[in-house]
């Protein structure tokens, strides 16, 4: 049995507790005001005058004022704006955060359910590891469901959809309010969230019994439930990319867009059972884990992240080159105000995992499969990053204390539930019938 060490429960709280006072000070210094507004602005631009007040000073006294008030009013509509961005910024920094690790649990999820569907021989030793990353499903898709109930409440402004002033006036989105209305909406997430940790319950159940079992009834069981989870997990995940993610942005869509966030949090998902398997062997567990399943967890992190690119690169290019304005706003408003983030994405989720995992040899070496995880890990936070922020904090980003502090905080929750999981049950099962074959895998 896994023991939970005192210094790592020890750090999981640090981290939260850093977290909450980090995103505590994120609200707080959000500006309340139009006022406080101005003065960021008039900071930022170094006490620069106003094109609109330059204008003014050398218009004739006979149209003066008359374009005073035009201004004024362009003026305080910029700052409405402005303040809405920054308001929306703390809030924008915890739902990235929060969705983020939310679906590294669900891809470590949907990874476990393609083993027990594939009938895989190599992985069962795994099984624990695997089901104590899905172990944080249930807490952070609570979590997860309460930042969608806020943004229903209309306590923040991140999905612009559910302004009525802005429905009034938007054709487009009142075509789409058959699909997107806040009932609706909200009964698909509750649907999807409920659906996915039902099967997460009744498979982990499933397995534990199996332990104790005389014969195969329990494996046979998480067969047949893991096949007909898998095709609601497509279908739920392609309509869940929509909703909390693309719907940010209800005036642009893809038809590649469910499977190119499937592509992050899955490869995220793999890259993280990966890690905790490694620091589980470093303290002297999961004696039958060798070399052989950690090249292979590598292979998985080498594939999907080529995977990913393939997607990045078709979806991004498809757009490019048809240069439909409505859809190239997409990614002009990214290259524009997002330049590094955007393409340092791929630089982190292809460039550096294409090229330290190629070579057969490093997807055995612990210290190596480690660095590109990590890098893996944070390059798909900043693809998370780059798809939710354009459209709720526009060129008023920074990843700052907010941003930093939320990653802090469901990290610390993510290792404590995680690491308290695997201390529930043996990490190696017992009765699986292919756990013999996974003991003594070697290529």
């Amino acid at each position: 049995m896994y023991t939970f060490s005192s210094k790592l429960k020890t750090f999981s709280f640090v981290l939260m507790i850093v977290g909450v006072l980090g995103i505590g000070y994120g609200f707080l210094t959000a500006p309340k005001t139009i006022q406080d507004v101005e003065t960021i602005l008039a900071s930022d631009s170094h006490g620069h005058s106003n094109a609109h007040d330059t204008a003014a000073t050398h218009d004739a006294h006979g149209s003066k004022a008359s374009h005073d008030a035009k201004a004024d009013a362009e003026h305080n509509e910029h700052l409405e704006h402005v303040l809405h961005q920054l308001q929306n910024k703390p809030w924008a920094a915890l739902y990235v955060a929060c969705l983020f690790f939310m679906l590294i649990a669900l891809g470590a999820l949907a990874f476990y359910a393609i083993q027990q569907v594939a009938q895989a021989g190599w992985s069962p030793v795994l099984f624990r590891v695997m089901q104590g990353v899905t172990a944080y499903l249930l807490p952070g898709s609570i979590i997860f469901f309460v930042l969608l109930l806020l943004s229903g409440f209309h306590i923040n402004h991140l999905f612009i959809w559910m302004d009525e002033e802005v429905r009034a006036t938007d054709e487009l989105i009142q075509g789409k309010s058959g699909y997107l209305n806040f009932p609706f909406w909200i009964i698909r997430a509750a649907i999807f969230i409920f659906g996915w940790n039902l099967y997460r319950h009744l498979s982990r159940k499933n397995c534990l019994a199996q332990d104790e079992s005389n014969d195969n009834s329990y494996y046979k069981k998480n067969f047949k439930m893991s096949a007909a989870f898998l095709v609601f997990f497509i279908v739920s995940e392609s309509i869940m990319s929509w909703d909390w993610i693309m719907s940010v942005d209800p005036h642009w869509f893809s038809t590649l867009f469910g499977w190119y966030v499937f592509a992050s949090f899955f490869v995220s998902g793999i890259t993280t059972i990966s890690m905790v398997t490694l620091y589980l062997k470093s303290k002297g567990y999961l004696e039958n884990v060798n070399s052989s399943h950690i090249h292979d967890l590598s292979k998985f992190m080498f594939g999907i992240s080529v995977f990913w690119t393939y997607l990045w690169f078709s979806q991004f290019m498809l757009i490019w080159y048809s240069n439909i304005p409505e859809e190239v706003t997409y990614f002009k408003t990214r290259i524009e105000h997002f330049n590094l983030p955007f393409f340092g994405a791929v630089v982190m989720n292809f460039i550096f995992p294409f090229l330290v995992l190629i070579n057969t040899d490093f997807k055995r070496i612990t210290w190596i499969i480690v660095m590109a995880g990590i890098v893996i890990l944070l390059g798909h936070y900043v693809d998370f990053f780059n798809m939710i922020m354009p459209s709720t904090v526009g060129d008023q980003w920074f990843i700052g204390i907010p941003e930093i502090s939320s990653i802090l905080f469901f990290l610390g929750l993510f290792i404590f539930v995680v690491f308290n999981a695997l201390t529930k049950a043996p990490l190696t099962p017992k009765r699986n019938p292919f756990i013999e074959e996974s003991k003594h895998f070697h290529y």
